[in-house]
């Protein structure tokens, strides 16, 4: 029980005495090769690879507060419950906003510490300075840790992470007073944190045990493992409340993409074990997404890995009276890799190079006490040693900056990989959805039709394909591929919001408003769909509802300009001119290039009514600008110039613009535009402005 046992006599592993100076200049020399490595992240954009869950989270961007707090501790976000590392994110858009730099140098600081933590805690427990030393920067800088350090979406690693080394080094305090009961509730204080940062460590009291085995020794004291064990019943405990949590969130959200039969699943459990052993030896081909076999790993490869598997435990459990290290890195590494090596799915995918990030480091202590003492009975010089040593770092160091250059941009992360994986459909897709981004659409679409043709049931895909056919004016099309995503997965709120958009382009409103209805009951926070769902309102003349739903989207995200812009043309359907004037002009503070709301400010600026609120001078002002903007020819925004010179007592210029704009109108077949515009040229030229509250669209 706790507070019964006795206190570690001495340190396990002390030795020859070292420098002063030692341990200080080894964790200035961690943390040079940590930034050396991950620095140049703080130049790096957000990828198009979950970043969006927190950057585009409403209780993000409003940073810190108690409600924000209050939120997150109960809801689930970015699929997993893990609140802190929410947090941290609304401390970095505290601090810096959206500028993903910020966001880059949390992770990369908080890893470093993680580096620094391990050095110290591994030294305290071992006595050994310099093999602690190369555990901790082989951790810092070896290139399986890009995934987890340069993407911003995992957070929840590092911050995990760094609670896992603060989770070890209270314990390490508390094994010399066990029978202190405040120093063990520091331990489960840290490993709280930790659940909270990312519930994967629910491992750790597994390590903590192995911890008591060696290096501590606590298995040589009187009553051994099951006194131990009742130690850490409290811990087993937190963890599985959990993995209780983490199972039932991920039975709700997340829908493995391959659903294989259980001896499949442990047969491709024990071949990524292997996999990720010959990566941490040679770390070539790294990728952000492997995508699962859709049949399984083949037999043979899961026989070989086995038959790896089998041979070292048995080498790990024949040493561990003399080498005890091995046993415990191994079954470190064996363990704490258990609940993501896809025995339980969670998520798409059963590999993934950031599952490696604590776990390696049982196989990094094995490795390197075992070089140790091959080095020790074949008595290689400590220079010798030394070189061979900073020849690998020097390697690892290499290896590791040109795989973090990789996560520069959406368009290189998703390249690369698509050069490193074949069959890669999650590639294709997001390289295709970051091309849609930029305007690319010939491109997106010759990627995104590749994933459709590898995974055919990809929902996310026929979505993105869908946008890229509506940007290119393929309607009937693009409403075809929302429908097909909507087959596949019926609860898809963003293709709801996208196949509403469509239908209300083409004039099928009641059938716009029913999707875009469904789509606000799966998600009623998205912002898009409440000011798509206003414009069909608003086609259908019921304008209070329109202004309810535009109003909405503006409390959800305030500087939205298109909400504005719209809420504007309903206020002023309404007869209510100054406020659609204020909305406008909210508009163009937002985004100063808006053509169209400056268009309608400007036309109600030379046009309304109530003469206080008509300025000619400004009109024409907001009319040049909007008609520079659109190259000059368009008839509608050349309709609102002339109404402006027109105000603006410019009669000739208003006849000649007017003039302009007709001939646009009937080349366009736009009847009724030719014949307002007909109308209002003989006013101008009578020498009369036109005044009426006439909509522009």
């Amino acid at each position: 029980m706790i507070g019964q046992q006795s206190p570690l006599k001495v340190p396990v592993g002390a030795g020859r005495r070292e420098p002063r100076w030692a341990a200080p200049v080894v964790c200035l020399v961690l943390a040079a090769i940590t930034f050396a490595v991950f620095g140049q992240t703080g130049g790096f954009e957000f990828v198009s690879y979950d970043d969006e869950w927190f950057y585009g989270n409403k209780q993000v961007a409003g940073g810190l507060s108690l409600k924000g707090l209050a939120w997150v501790f109960t809801h689930v976000d970015c699929i997993l419950y893990h609140p802190l590392t929410m947090i941290s994110f609304m401390g970095d858009y505290q601090l810096h906003g959206l500028k993903a730099g910020g966001y880059h140098f949390t992770n990369v600081l908080l890893h470093t510490a993680s580096v620094l933590l391990l050095f110290l805690v591994l030294r305290q427990m071992t006595g050994a300075l310099w093999r602690s030393a190369f555990v901790a920067a082989v951790f810092a800088i070896h290139p399986l840790r890009v995934e987890s350090v340069a993407w911003v979406a995992e957070r929840k690693d590092v911050l995990s992470g760094f609670f896992f080394m603060l989770t070890l080094g209270a314990y390490a305090r508390y094994v010399r007073n066990p029978s202190s009961l405040a120093r063990y509730w520091m331990v489960a204080a840290a490993f709280v944190l930790a659940l909270l940062s990312k519930p994967s460590v629910v491992t750790l009291p597994f390590v903590l045990l192995l911890l008591d085995y060696w290096p501590l020794r606590r298995f040589e004291q009187p009553g051994k493992f099951s006194r131990l064990l009742l130690e850490k019943v409290p811990l087993l405990a937190l963890a599985a409340g959990a993995c209780a949590v983490t199972v039932l969130v991920s039975g709700k959200l997340i829908t493995p993409a391959v659903h294989f039969p259980m001896p499949v699943r442990l047969g491709n459990a024990l071949v990524y074990y292997a996999v990720y052993l010959r990566q941490m030896v040679w770390p070539e081909g790294l990728a952000v997404a492997y995508p699962d076999p859709h049949n399984g790993l083949p037999p043979w490869e899961m026989g070989l890995a086995g038959a790896l598997l089998a041979a070292v435990s048995a080498v790990a459990w024949g040493e561990r009276r003399t080498r005890p290290w091995l046993l415990v890195g191994w079954l470190w590494y064996l363990g704490m890799l258990t609940p993501m090596i896809g025995i339980k799915p969670v998520g798409d995918f059963a590999q993934a190079d950031r599952y490696t990030y604590l776990p390696q480091i049982g196989i990094y202590l094995a490795v390197t006490w075992l070089v140790a003492e091959w080095g020790v009975k074949r008595h290689v010089g400590r220079v010798a040693f030394g070189s061979l040593m900073a020849g690998v770092l020097a390697v690892l160091m290499a290896c590791a900056w040109k795989q973090t250059s990789y996560w520069k941009d959406s368009e290189t992360l998703w390249t690369r990989t698509l050069a490193c994986t074949t069959g890669n459909y999650i590639a294709h897709n997001n390289l295709g959805f970051t091309l849609l981004q930029e305007g690319r659409l010939d491109e997106a679409i010759a990627h995104l039709q590749k994933a459709l043709q590898i995974n055919p049931a990809l929902a996310g895909a026929y979505n993105n394909l869908g946008n890229a056919l509506l940007q290119k004016g393929r309607m009937d099309e693009a409403i075809a591929h929302f429908q097909k995503a909507l087959h596949i997965k019926p609860d898809y709120a963003e293709a709801h919001n996208n196949l509403g958009y469509a239908l209300l382009q083409k004039g099928r409103v009641d059938e716009a408003i029913a999707h875009l209805q469904k789509a606000l009951q799966i998600n009623p926070g998205d912002a898009v769909a409440r000011r798509n769902l206003g414009r069909a309102l608003l086609q259908k003349g019921r304008l209070d509802e329109a202004i309810a739903q535009f109003q909405k989207a503006l409390e959800i995200k305030p500087d939205y300009a298109e909400a504005h812009e719209n809420l504007g043309l309903a206020f002023f359907r309404q007869g209510r001119m100054d406020e659609a004037m204020a909305q406008y002009q909210k508009v163009l503070e937002i985004k100063p290039d808006f053509a169209e709301a400056r268009n309608n400010l400007a036309w109600l600026l030379a046009t309304c009514p109530t003469a206080s609120l008509r300025n000619g001078t400004r009109a024409l002002e907001l009319a040049r600008q909007a008609n520079a903007l659109t190259g000059g020819e368009n008839p509608a925004i050349l309709r609102t110039l002339a109404a402006a010179f027109a105000e603006a007592g410019r009669f000739s210029e208003a006849v000649g613009t007017a003039q302009r704009a007709l001939r646009l109108a009937e080349t366009k077949s736009n009847i009724r535009l030719a014949e307002a515009l007909q109308s209002e040229m003989k006013l101008y030229q009578s020498g009369s402005p036109f005044h009426s509250p006439e909509q522009t669209h």
